[in-house]
């Protein structure tokens, strides 16, 4: 992805979606937008050779502070705001009744019932009422697996225990079969629960707190919540040692394990699995993948080592802790207070009706899609960025053919996978049909449960079924953009597709820097060290000589190094086998882009615009989609969860490996911007 929408992550998504204060009078959908290149951005007093981003976002910085509901703040995201605000008026019309039609009424009575803050102060915790009395009546183990796949079905955002779904088969991309994966933990990440530095420590101690006052809300006493939390904290962290790290997650050969029914129930016997899938009401599967089989042991060998009632205050705080976000001002606040304002720096919740717009976006994305398309992206846009991408494919097709390192095997195949690359611009073909969600005005946290229940089945009714290539994982409005390595396709929402990312009116450079840059990042991915694992129709096969792939391994790890130098906040360094992928796709994506750009110009006499030459002005553009602030705690977290480095690097860290960076700068021998020749990282 070229970005992570606000650093969204399960174990916060719920303090994302929802605030307690009130709203306030609907904003003009159609905010001023700033152009693809904006000079008030800029700070023409630094060097570009010495800091380019700082040079090409110091403007922008100085003018947009980090508002105090947000953990950064930058294009992206103002550009979601502006977004928000224009679903916002298609939801409040549509809750008033101003569209008659089955779609507008649905979006429009769960955003109605979202938006009644009252109602769920009075209810308190009552919606958990039902689901907590299972949990007290649960009587052995059998029923405690019966009731977490029950809890599953209806969860949102953070997973009860363990994660199931479906997922392509690796070894056959056209077949879906069940997938399950590991989960369970409060915190954000397995690392947290094991790093031993005095932040870490008191992450864990404000965690232990905060699962204790979850506990008090719901009735337990002080004394008892403390023991409780303490013993919350020591299960979860012997589930964090049994998790796969972030950086091991990476490799698809450790992810995507294949395991028989039988294989499954030897690995984790506790886990009453025939009784499981039947209360999940999963289909019948030959096989399955596991993405962390030693995660799923260490449950089984918790199930039947640690008592029952811990377990139950296990489930009953977990179940309280993912559905705070939609309960009364009291959970919401501690949901906020430990998520966003302590491990995020937030100051503030942010309005409800922001909340309630994201959670729709999020539930109920391609009904509320189909309004947003039709004002933000224009059939001329469209067709303008299937050109740009066609342009960029070429470019890397160029690269293939002409790299020195790739014997004729491997570049065959490569060239084979480049072209069956499929790319979706803007929206599906077929809108995604909801109509079986039942949307109660008056049910708030109903609506949330049966929506999270829907898309629970929905995942499941894929297994056995032919593959539908023309799904997307995200929404018509989402300001961001993704590469499929399983479906071999790239994505790009209408969200993504506006000023000032993309700007019909401008000219070419800034647009082939920025927007460009983003097609040539994601087509990049089907070639970073992950992607480059799937062969054109997405299987999980080797494809390469084994010289290759180590001269691949020796490029990337260029890369790596590179990036594992930067600082990224304090005296954390970025983890660069983390960031990897996002650090080879920033560098060959916008090598791609600006040869495309100069294929494009070739035989035309461009001509300098406000001081800047046209090659200054693509590598402007390029820098410009990354201006932004982000608060210290959110770089601390990111160091640690997040696979893209901070922005400012991945800026600075890519023009250091263009040497065309530097001739459209005129930077002399040893600018920091610059590296000696023959030294700059290069794959693609």
């Amino acid at each position: 992805m070229k970005r992570i929408l606000g650093s969204l992550s399960r174990a916060t998504l719920g303090a994302l979606l929802f605030s307690i204060a009130a709203s306030s009078p609907a904003q003009d959908p159609a905010p001023a937008r700033s152009p693809v290149l904006d000079l008030t951005s800029m700070d023409r007093t630094v060097d570009p050779c010495t800091d380019f981003y700082q040079y090409a976002c110091g403007g922008w910085q100085r003018r947009n502070p980090i508002p105090p509901d947000q953990s950064s703040w930058d294009v992206y995201s103002k550009l979601e705001e502006d977004n928000e605000k224009f679903l916002r008026t298609i939801l409040e019309q549509a809750a008033a009744g101003a569209e008659k039609d089955p779609v507008s009424r649905q979006i429009g009575d769960y955003y109605a019932a979202c938006m009644d803050e009252a109602k769920a102060e009075v209810l308190g915790a009552q919606p958990l009422r039902a689901d907590l009395d299972r949990i007290a009546a649960v009587a052995g183990r059998e029923d405690l697996v019966r009731l977490v796949a029950h809890l599953q079905r209806e969860s949102f955002g953070r997973r009860i225990l363990f994660d199931m779904g479906s997922n392509q088969d690796p070894d056959d991309s056209e077949r879906v079969i069940l997938a399950l994966d590991q989960g369970g933990l409060g915190l954000p990440d397995r690392d947290y629960y094991f790093r031993d530095d005095a932040k870490s420590r008191d992450n864990r101690e404000k965690y232990e707190a905060h699962v204790a006052r979850i506990l008090e809300m719901l009735g337990d006493a002080p004394d008892a919540a403390k023991a409780s939390a303490r013993g919350i904290l020591a299960l979860e962290t012997s589930l964090a040692a049994a998790s796969l790290t972030k950086v091991e997650r990476r490799d698809p050969l450790k992810v995507l394990n294949k395991l028989s029914p039988g294989k499954l129930a030897a690995t984790a016997p506790n886990l009453s699995w025939d009784a499981y899938f039947a209360a999940a009401a999963a289909p019948r599967s030959d096989e399955i993948v596991v993405v962390a089989p030693a995660f799923f042991a260490e449950v089984s060998r918790r199930l039947a080592s640690e008592p029952l009632p811990l377990w139950k205050d296990y489930l009953r705080f977990h179940l309280a802790n993912g559905r705070a976000p939609y309960l009364s001002a009291a959970f919401v606040q501690e949901d906020f207070a430990f998520y966003r304002g302590y491990l995020r720096g937030v100051k503030e919740i942010p309005p409800r009706w922001k909340r309630c717009v994201r959670l729709v976006d999020y539930q109920l994305g391609e009904a509320l899609g189909q309004a947003f398309v039709r004002k933000a992206l224009t059939p001329q846009t469209k067709s303008a960025v299937q050109d740009m991408a066609a342009r960029i494919e070429v470019q890397l097709e160029h690269r293939l053919q002409g790299l020195a390192w790739m014997s004729e095997a491997t570049r065959k195949e490569a060239l084979a996978k480049l072209h069956a690359v499929r790319n979706k611009i803007g929206y599906p073909d077929h809108w995604r049909d909801y109509s079986s969600v039942r949307v109660d005005r008056g049910d708030f946290a109903g609506n949330v449960e049966r929506a999270a229940a829907f898309e629970f089945a929905r995942q499941l009714a894929k297994i056995g079924q032919p593959l539908d290539r023309g799904e997307w994982q995200m929404s018509p409005p989402t300001v961001n953009a993704y590469f499929d390595p399983q479906m071999n396709d790239m994505n790009f929402p209408a969200g993504v597709l506006q000023p000032p990312l993309y700007d019909p009116q401008a000219d070419d450079a800034p647009n082939y820097g920025d927007t460009g840059s983003t097609v040539g990042h994601e087509l990049t991915h089907g070639f970073d060290d992950e992607g480059r694992k799937f062969d054109q129709h997405g299987n999980l096969r080797d494809w390469w000589t084994k010289e290759d792939a180590a001269r691949f391994t020796e490029r990337a790890s260029c890369v790596s190094h590179q990036y594992s130098q930067y600082i990224a906040v304090d005296d954390i360094h970025i983890n660069g086998d983390l960031t990897l992928g996002e650090d080879v796709a920033d560098l060959g994506g916008t090598i791609l882009a600006y040869e495309a750009w100069k294929e494009l110009e070739k035989g035309r006499a461009l001509e300098d615009r406000d001081g800047l030459t046209p090659e200054q002005r693509y590598f402007v553009g390029f820098a410009q989609w990354a201006c932004g602030n982000e608060r210290p705690e959110q770089l601390r977290q990111n160091a640690l969860t997040n696979p893209h480095s901070p922005l400012r690097y991945r800026v600075n860290g890519v023009v250091v490996n263009m040497p065309e960076f530097g001739r459209a700068f005129s930077c002399k021998a040893g600018a920091p911007m610059t590296k000696p020749p023959g030294s700059a990282c290069s794959i693609w």
